[in-house]
C-alpha cells in the first residue's frame, strides 16, 4: 500500500501490512472484541482504516464502513441499527460526530482513532489511539507465547460462508439497508473480476471512493487481496486528481459524475487557452472521435487518419492522458448510473480503454460487464462470469451468481421482496438484453413509467443527456402522469462561472448566478438540443421537454436530495420543491420559495429565492424504427 503524507508517498510491503493488521487485530482482542461483534470503520480512504477492517474480519468480528461525509444522525441510524460495538475513525471530525449522538448508541463501548491531532484532551476512559492498541498487540504477541499462533489458526477455523461485512445501501427510496456479504460473495467476485480484465500483482489502483461503497471494497481491497495489486491512498479529496496523476494507476474505476467533472476541467481550461492552442485541440479531438475508438477496437483505419492521430497523440492525448492520471491505465470502469454516450466516446477516443458495467451492492458489484472490442455506450456489457440474469414481464432485471448477499441484516421481510427463495435478486432495474447478448438499463423499473398521453416517460434517459453539457451538473425530470415533461436543471458553478467570467457577467452567490438572464439562455439552447435529439427517437419523442428552470440551490446530500453516492432521490426532491414543480405545470413565470439547508457542521439555515420558469420547443417526432418492439415490453 501506499499513502501521500505531507507531499511524501510513505509504502508498506505486503509483509508490513500483515505485521501492522496482526498487532492491531491482536490488540482489538485484548480490548475485548469477539467473533460476531461488529465495527464501524469511518473516514477517508487510508491504509490503517483498510487494515482494521481486515483486522477485525480477523478476530471473525465484522466490518461495518460508514460513509464519511454522513452527518451525525445518518451515522447514528446506521451504528445503531447494526449494533456496533466499537468504530474506528480516521480524525477528530469523526470522533466528534460519533460523541455528538453517543447516548443513542447503548452498545458503543470504544472509539479508536487514526489520526490524534485535536485529541489530546478528549476523555480517554472512551478514546485511544490506533497507536496504543497496536501496541497493546504486540506487548501480547512478545508476552504471550502461542499468541500469534492461535491467532493465525482463528483466522483458518473460518468458513466461506462467514458474515465478511455488511455493507449500508444509499438510501435513495429510504433509510439505508443493511447488506450482508460473505466471504464467498466478496472473494468470488473479486477473483471473477480479476480474471475478466487480467488483473495481477502489477497493477496500482487509486482508492478514493467512499469506503462505505461496495464498489471501494471488492475494487480496492477485496480484488487487491485477491489478486495482490498496490493500492495507492491520495492526500486529501482534493488532491485526488494530482497523486493519480503521479501514480497513474492501471486499473481505475470512477461514477459518470468523476468523468463528467474531469470533462469540465478540461473544457474550462481550453476556454482560457490562447487561440492557436484552442484551434489545435479542437482539429485533433475532432479526429480523435472519428478514428480513435475505431483504432482502440482494432478496426481497419486508413493509414493517413493512423498518421495524423499518431501526431494528435504527440500533441494533444498523451498530455492530456498524462494530466487526467490515465497514462498507463489498461482498464478503467464507470458505473452507478448512465453515462452521458458523448463523454463516453470522449475518454475512448483518447485510447483509454474505459468500459462500463452494471452492478449492485446485493451482488458484490458485478453483474454485467463489457469484454474488449464489444464495448458500446449504450449498453453495460454481458453477464459477468458466473452471473445469470432474465428479464420478467414487466421488464425488471433479474440476476443471480456467487455474489449475490446473504440478506439484509435484521430485515427479513425486505430480503425476501428483493430475493427469491432460488437466488433470484430483483435489480429493481428495467432494461432488456439486445441481439448481441448485451444488457441495455432504461431507467430504474419505479421510475419508468408513462404520460398523460401513454406515451413512455423515462426520467433518467432524459437527464443524461441533459447532463451531457458541461454547464449542466444535475437534472431533475418530471412527468409521471403529466400531460408534458419538465425538468430542474444545477448549473456547474466551476464551469458556469468560468463561462461568466469570460462574458462579463458579475454575479455575488450561485443563486444569483443560476438565475441570470444569460445563464438561461445558455441553458435554453442546451434544452432545445436535447429536444432535437428525443424528436429522433420514436420511444421517446413525446418526452420533449416543454419547461425547465435553473434551481436556486445546488442538490446536496447533507440535504437529503442526493444519496451519499451522488444519486438523485428523486421522490425527495418533487415533495421538497413541490410549489417549483407546480409552478412548471402551472404555467406561472416565477415561483416565490424558501429552502431549508444543513450546514457541514449540523446547523440549520433557509435560503429564499424567486425561481424563474421558461417555456422550451418541442420537435414533431422521427419515423419508427426495428428498435421499438424490444424498448416498448421492457418500458
Amino acid at each position: 500500500m501506499r499513502l501521500k503524507d505531507l507531499g511524501i508517498w510513505q509504502t508498506w510491503s505486503w509483509a508490513d501490512a500483515m505485521e501492522e493488521v496482526r498487532a492491531f487485530s491482536i490488540g482489538l482482542r485484548v480490548l475485548g472484541l469477539a467473533a460476531g461483534d461488529k465495527v464501524a470503520i469511518i473516514g477517508r480512504n487510508r491504509p490503517r482504516l483498510y487494515w482494521a477492517m481486515c483486522a477485525a474480519q480477523a478476530l471473525g468480528a465484522v466490518p461495518v464502513p460508514v460513509y464519511a461525509d454522513s452527518v451525525a444522525d445518518e451515522m447514528a441510524y446506521v451504528l445503531d441499527h447494526a449494533e456496533v460495538r466499537l468504530a474506528v475513525v480516521q480524525d477528530q471530525e469523526q470522533v466528534d460526530k460519533v460523541l455528538s449522538v453517543g447516548d443513542r448508541l447503548s452498545r458503543l463501548d470504544l472509539i479508536v482513532y487514526d489520526e490524534p491531532r485535536g485529541l489530546r484532551d478528549y476523555d480517554p476512559a472512551r478514546l485511544k489511539s490506533f497507536e496504543e492498541v497496536q501496541a497493546a498487540g504486540r506487548a501480547a504477541v512478545a508476552e504471550q507465547p502461542g499468541v500469534a499462533e492461535a491467532w493465525e489458526h482463528g483466522i483458518a477455523r473460518g468458513a466461506g460462508s462467514d458474515l465478511a461485512v455488511i455493507l449500508y445501501t444509499s438510501g435513495t427510496t429510504g433509510r439505508p439497508k443493511g447488506v450482508m456479504l460473505s466471504f464467498d460473495n466478496v472473494i468470488r467476485s473479486a477473483r471473477n473480476g480479476n480474471a475478466f480484465d487480467q488483473l495481477d500483482e502489477s497493477e496500482n489502483v487509486v482508492a478514493y471512493l467512499p469506503l462505505a461503497w461496495v464498489g471501494d471494497h471488492i475494487f480496492s481491497y477485496a480484488q487487491s487481496f485477491t489478486a495482490g495489486f498496490c493500492v495507492n491512498c491520495p492526500e486529501s479529496d482534493a488532491t485526488v486528481t494530482d497523486d493519480r496523476r503521479e501514480i497513474a494507476p492501471t486499473f481505475f474505476f470512477a461514477p459518470p459524475r468523476v468523468f463528467e467533472t474531469l470533462l469540465t476541467m478540461i473544457m474550462v481550461r481550453m476556454e482560457d487557452a490562447g487561440a492557436l492552442k484552442r484551434k489545435m485541440f479542437d482539429a485533433f479531438i475532432a479526429h480523435a472521435q472519428r478514428w480513435g475508438e475505431k483504432l482502440l477496437n482494432g478496426e481497419p483505419v486508413p493509414l493517413s487518419a493512423r498518421l495524423l492521430y499518431w501526431l494528435g497523440d504527440i500533441m494533444v492525448y498523451a498530455p492530456l492522458k498524462n494530466r487526467l492520471g490515465m497514462t498507463r491505465l489498461k482498464v478503467g470502469y464507470t458505473a452507478g448510473e448512465a453515462i452521458g454516450p458523448e463523454i463516453f466516446r470522449f475518454y475512448r477516443s483518447l485510447g483509454i480503454n474505459l468500459k462500463q458495467l452494471y452492478g449492485q451492492t446485493e451482488a458484490a458489484v458485478y453483474v454485467t460487464t463489457q469484454p474488449d472490442g464489444e464495448i458500446r455506450s449504450d449498453t453495460v456489457g454481458k453477464p459477468s462470469p458466473e452471473v445469470e440474469i432474465k428479464i420478467i414481464d414487466s421488464g425488471e432485471v433479474l440476476y443471480r451468481s456467487p455474489g449475490v448477499f446473504l440478506g439484509y441484516y435484521k430485515e427479513p421481510d425486505k430480503t425476501a421482496e428483493t430475493k427469491t427463495a432460488d437466488g433470484w435478486v430483483h435489480s429493481g432495474d428495467a432494461g432488456f438484453v439486445d441481439a448481441n447478448g448485451h444488457l441495455r438499463i432504461i431507467d430504474r423499473a419505479k421510475d419508468v413509467g408513462k404520460l398523460a398521453s401513454g406515451a413512455l416517460f423515462a426520467p433518467k434517459y432524459i437527464e443524461n443527456k441533459l447532463k451531457f453539457y458541461p454547464t449542466i451538473k444535475e437534472a431533475v425530470a418530471f412527468g409521471q402522469s403529466r400531460d408534458f415533461v419538465t425538468v430542474m436543471v444545477n448549473i456547474d458553478l466551476v464551469a458556469v462561472a468560468s463561462w461568466a467570467e469570460r462574458n462579463s457577467i458579475v454575479y455575488a452567490s450561485y443563486q444569483e448566478l443560476a438565475g441570470h438572464p444569460q445563464i438561461y439562455d445558455m441553458i435554453a439552447r442546451h434544452v432545445d438540443d436535447v429536444n432535437r435529439s428525443l424528436s429522433l427517437e420514436p420511444m421517446m419523442a413525446a418526452s420533449q421537454i416543454k419547461r425547465f428552470l435553473v434551481l436556486h440551490k445546488e442538490l446536496d446530500a447533507d440535504d437529503g436530495e442526493l444519496t451519499r453516492t451522488q444519486k438523485v432521490r428523486r421522490g425527495f426532491i418533487a415533495e421538497r420543491y413541490a410549489p417549483l414543480v407546480e409552478a412548471l405545470y402551472a404555467g406561472a413565470d416565477v415561483c416565490d420559495i424558501t429552502t431549508e439547508v444543513t450546514f457541514e457542521d449540523g446547523r440549520k439555515g433557509a435560503i429564499a429565492a424567486r425561481v424563474k420558469t421558461r417555456d422550451a420547443e418541442t420537435y414533431p417526432p422521427a419515423a419508427p424504427t426495428n428498435a421499438t418492439p424490444a424498448m416498448e415490453k421492457a418500458a
